[in-house]
């Protein structure tokens, strides 16, 4: 007896992602102390042709009994030139019980959709429920989903996009067009970064673009990008004056320079940090705590929230199959 495996496609998770669900799904994980996540592996590769290094990434998570799956990408810093993202992957999804592959989901979407869904599970706890406002740092794919994920978990009416290329940032406003919010592209950050609610970052800058001193209490910060350990997105300022939140302290306290740079100058300590996300869904510890209060969350993501967000589409997938 063969088992069918699903092929679930980019498009199929871009047209089926309702993110309140997602999210929904995402907090259920958090809070499950079942799930097991071993650290990532990461493997440097020669690439010869390009004569810089690749990468091979392989996240896994297991359900025991019920489900597990693994994340197999690869990270290729010259794809530009070939017209191909530099992140490529796919992620299988195997039943817990027999072993069997259940379904092989792109990985694009699906790491987008998750992560997306991660930083506004952190603003459920972290902004003030009447946040209206936002600015978005960075005109990759990731802006568009966390202008959406925010804005379903708060009443966002003004959203302002900022980006090298300005006229990349005028085309995510042109396809948000149809959304409840005002979307307006801006040429200076630093023009509207001090009057908004809640500020998403999300791009490759190796240098800060978020600075302390523009911060206004009650503000929240959300960091997705600075992904290495000698690249960051907030100053030490921005540092100092935020409670500062993790999605992990798992990968947070090692693999960004958000973190990493303030911890070994000593601005900042790991007793500083108030949460992570599995302490916050469980309800252990308190997320934002006074209405003047400046939060920082900082995410590098975790291959729990692929597993729940494989298994979220995946039953999309099959119910619109029958």
């Amino acid at each position: 007896m063969t088992t069918e495996i699903s092929y679930i496609p980019d498009c199929f998770i871009n047209e089926n992602c309702n993110f309140k669900s997602l999210i929904a799904v995402l907090k259920e994980a958090f809070s499950n102390p079942s799930i097991q996540v071993p650290m990532r592996h990461h493997h440097d590769f020669t690439n010869p042709k390009e004569n810089i290094d690749s990468t091979l990434l392989l996240m896994p998570a297991f359900n025991p009994g019920k489900e597990l799956g693994v994340k197999i990408a690869t990270v290729s810093p010259n794809n530009g030139k070939y017209g191909l993202p530099a992140i490529q992957g796919m992620y299988m999804y195997i039943d817990g019980h027999k072993g069997t592959i259940k379904a092989i989901l792109e990985a694009k979407s699906l790491t987008a959709k998750r992560t997306a869904a991660a930083s506004a599970l952190a603003s459920s706890f972290l902004s003030r429920p009447d946040a209206s406002s936002m600015l978005m740092l960075g005109t990759g794919a990731l802006s568009v989903n966390l202008i959406k994920a925010h804005s379903s978990v708060r009443p966002i009416k003004k959203v302002y996009v900022w980006g090298r290329n300005f006229e990349k940032a005028q085309k995510i406003c042109k396809a948000l067009a149809e959304e409840v919010f005002d979307c307006e592209p801006v040429k200076r950050l630093e023009d509207v970064i001090s009057e908004v609610d809640i500020i998403s970052s999300a791009t490759l800058s190796e240098v800060p673009l978020v600075f302390g001193k523009w911060l206004k209490k009650g503000q929240h910060v959300d960091l997705v990008g600075a992904y290495k350990k000698d690249t960051r997105e907030a100053d030490d300022e921005a540092i100092k004056r935020s409670s500062v939140f993790l999605d992990t302290y798992q990968g947070g306290l090692k693999e960004s320079g958000d973190i990493v740079i303030p911890l070994a100058k000593g601005i900042l300590s790991k007793g500083d940090i108030k949460a992570d996300l599995f302490e916050l869904c469980n309800k252990a510890k308190a997320g934002r705590v006074a209405n003047d209060e400046i939060t920082l969350f900082k995410s590098v993501g975790h291959a729990l929230e692929d597993l729940a967000a494989a298994s979220y589409f995946y039953e999309l997938y099959r119910n619109q199959e029958h």
